[in-house]
């Protein structure tokens, strides 16, 4: 495995969280399963806040981790795609429970500071 080589996991939630951990690689991992195959700039486009560099070493990690597969074709100007690969894509239905636990969390969230101003101003 790729950044996991040679790690020891006390459970296979650590070793998950290890794989898609992190600020980006979900991110990431959301657009090529949500709007499929992207070029580099595309993905750079769809998250604004990373950097140049940190999109290359999330990618390079996850594709040594088996999650992105990386195409590169023999033109000039050189073209590259990334895409999700079989084991990529099983993660999609976790992304997706993730997604909805969010918004329900913000959702409540929001609820709570509702209430909290209500009375206040009581």
């Amino acid at each position: 495995m790729g950044q996991l080589h040679n790690k020891v996991f006390n459970c296979e939630k650590e070793l998950t969280l290890s794989i898609i951990g992190g600020k980006w690689k979900m991110l990431i991992l959301w657009h090529l399963g949500k709007e499929g195959t992207k070029r580099f700039n595309e993905l750079k486009s769809l998250m604004p806040g990373i950097t140049q560099k940190m999109l290359v070493n999330q990618l390079r990690e996850l594709e040594k981790d088996f999650i992105v597969h990386r195409e590169v074709y023999p033109v000039v100007p050189p073209k590259v795609e990334y895409s999700l690969t079989k084991q990529g894509k099983s993660l999609l239905p976790i992304l997706e429970v993730m997604y909805e636990w969010g918004k329900n969390y913000k959702k409540m969230i929001a609820a709570k500071r509702e209430e909290e101003i209500n009375e206040a101003v009581k």
